[in-house]
């Protein structure tokens, strides 16, 4: 462990005034990109309360919508692993 602190497998799809906080990466190699890497490259947006990867897709939780809007404005279309987010 690094003393960062580890963030939550859990994104909150159900609380409506946090959905707008979550950001859907899609397309994404699984295989060779895990948590570590999808929290190094996302948190540089802002803070991240939780991240969960799941087979070729993940989900990414900031504490504002602010902070996701500039994820995916920053992020979208990136080349990670060979594949575009």
């Amino acid at each position: 462990m690094t003393g960062k602190t580890q963030t939550s497998n859990v994104t909150n799809k159900n609380d409506p005034k946090s959905i707008n906080s979550r950001v859907f990466i899609g397309n994404l190699n699984t295989a060779i990109v895990k948590k570590v890497d999808i929290e190094a490259i996302f948190s540089k947006y802002g803070k991240i309360v939780g991240c969960s990867v799941h087979k070729g897709y993940a989900f990414v939780q900031y504490m504002s919508e602010r902070h996701a809007r500039a994820a995916v404005a920053g992020e979208n279309a990136r080349v990670i692993a060979g594949q575009p987010l």
